[in-house]
């Protein structure tokens, strides 16, 4: 029986995609300070996220080497409303209903079904919206860049745990609508994670049913109840 794991890159989209909570990370001493003028720019990004009565977005992940070299490009979607979700990118879907998340890997055509733990230390969509970032990373401004008409504010995060396995993730948010529209995560081996959204509305209408894996539409997937 193969065993479905998680793109790895999952999660990374939801923090992009939904934003975070109120910033104020406290590092510890002799790594410095997060810049009071980044801590703005996040801090509108949140409370512009909590007027949002769901997410409903497309976006793409491409994959670089060191060598700036595209390894792999992937596309998917998201749907927020409140704790739920669902993300679906090529080869997998996750359904989280704010009790259950279904894991379904295409390719094995086969579904985990585990139950969301909140008290644990795992990194789970509501700990990325609300204080992710308070006790994980410091945080820079960096110079606005122009394309296309638009005008996007450029934060840089540095991991405050050093055995991360990224150095660096930089943030583009739209200065005008306050919503982070791309993110580049830099590894420590060279690998670069690009992840950028194509379209976002935050008024559709998502029934709940959107968020729970419903084995009625997928007839032959083995389900792996792992609660």
């Amino acid at each position: 029986m193969k065993r479905s794991t998680i793109f790895p890159a999952v999660y990374c989209i939801l923090i992009q995609l939904l934003f975070v909570g109120t910033v104020g990370a406290q590092a510890p001493k002799g790594m410095g300070k997060s810049d009071p003028e980044a801590k703005k720019v996040l801090d509108a990004v949140s409370i512009k996220f909590k007027t949002f009565k769901s997410v409903k977005a497309a976006f793409t992940l491409k994959i670089e080497n060191a060598a700036g070299k595209v390894q792999g490009t992937k596309t998917g979607n998201v749907l927020m409303k409140g704790v739920k979700y669902k993300v679906s990118i090529t080869g997998q879907e996750i359904f989280c209903d704010g009790t259950t998340i279904w894991t379904y890997d295409v390719g094995a055509k086969e579904v985990q079904i585990t139950e969301l733990d909140n008290s644990s230390g795992s990194i789970t969509p509501q700990k990325l919206f609300t204080n992710f970032y308070d006790k994980d990373f410091l945080f820079v401004l960096n110079p606005e860049v122009k394309r296309a008409g638009k005008t996007y504010q450029v934060v840089e995060l540095t991991p405050i745990d050093k055995t991360k396995p990224f150095f660096k993730v930089i943030l583009e948010v739209d200065k005008s609508t306050k919503v982070i529209m791309s993110t580049r995560v830099f590894e420590k081996n060279g690998n670069r994670y690009f992840y950028a959204i194509n379209t976002i509305s935050t008024s559709s209408v998502i029934p709940d049913d959107s968020f729970v894996f419903n084995s009625k539409k997928y007839p032959g997937v083995e389900v792996i109840d792992l609660r």
